[in-house]
């Protein structure tokens, strides 16, 4: 309950701050509208040329894209904008605001930035996938639907974890900025199943960076394509990855010395 009181307490001002700027939401708006655009383009000149690509149907492509676009927004609204946040402390010197206050550190530097006009792309996400659902029919029940969010919570979670593990490189190294660009342009690839890359390109989208368990794994819920291993795989390889993140995360703030220092 502590963590939703602190959430929900920076949303808050996070929203009152950035609703001073409205005309963000526009912006916003036309970003992510090209954005759908230009993934919409490349879907259709695909299947202009075929029926299936790695056995995934145009509707089921389109249920890719729609998680790759919600999961986007998940990040940009929430996990980038923190982690950010914590680098720049780390470099300035003052994470001691943080680390001062009583409520655990890293809970605290992970919900205290919330860009609100980012969850455009959330909903835009969800419309995508709802339109997929109902183009891919009746294959797509409750069962699927419990299994999908499953995955997709077990997405966010890895996706978290290896945010914070990669910002708390900051804590031995002053450059990390490049290694977060780095995610970004690894994160595009997620936009199509992993299945249809290189079994090298496989392996990085899903254990370096976990690409394929955020995106293509809640996919395969939704179409059928999950098996109960590859869940549990999914659920170990979460858990496994939020202590790695705890642990590292506490390495490096024995590596802090503050502006209080």
């Amino acid at each position: 309950m502590s963590l939703l009181r602190l959430a929900y307490h920076f949303f808050r001002v996070g929203a009152m701050n950035e609703l001073q700027y409205r005309v963000n939401f526009f912006v916003q708006l036309i970003q992510s509208a090209v954005a759908l655009a230009v993934g919409l383009i490349g879907l259709g000149l695909v299947f202009s040329h075929t029926s299936e690509l790695a056995g995934w149907s145009q509707p089921e492509l389109l249920a890719v894209m729609g998680v790759h676009i919600l999961m986007g927004g998940f990040i940009q609204a929430i996990i980038q904008p923190n982690m950010l946040r914590l680098m720049d402390d780390v470099q300035q010197g003052t994470l001691d605001f943080a680390l001062t206050k009583p409520e655990d550190a890293q809970v605290l530097v992970s919900v205290r930035e919330i860009r609100i006009w980012q969850l455009v792309n959330v909903v835009i996400g969800a419309v995508v996938l709802a339109v997929a659902i109902i183009q891919i029919g009746e294959r797509v029940g409750p069962g699927e639907g419990i299994i999908f969010a499953i995955a997709l919570l077990l997405g966010g979670i890895m996706i978290y974890s290896f945010w914070l593990m990669l910002t708390s490189v900051s804590f031995w190294v002053v450059r990390v900025n490049e290694m977060v660009n780095l995610f970004e342009g690894v994160y595009a690839a997620g936009r199509w199943p992993v299945g249809i890359y290189p079994g090298w390109l496989q392996g990085l989208l899903t254990f370096i960076v976990p690409v394929a368990f955020a995106v293509t794994v809640p996919a395969e819920a939704l179409t059928g394509r999950l098996n109960l291993l590859t869940l549990g795989l999914a659920a170990a390889v979460a858990t496994g990855l939020l202590l790695l993140a705890r642990l590292v995360w506490r390495v490096g703030l024995r590596q802090y010395s503050g502006a209080s220092a």
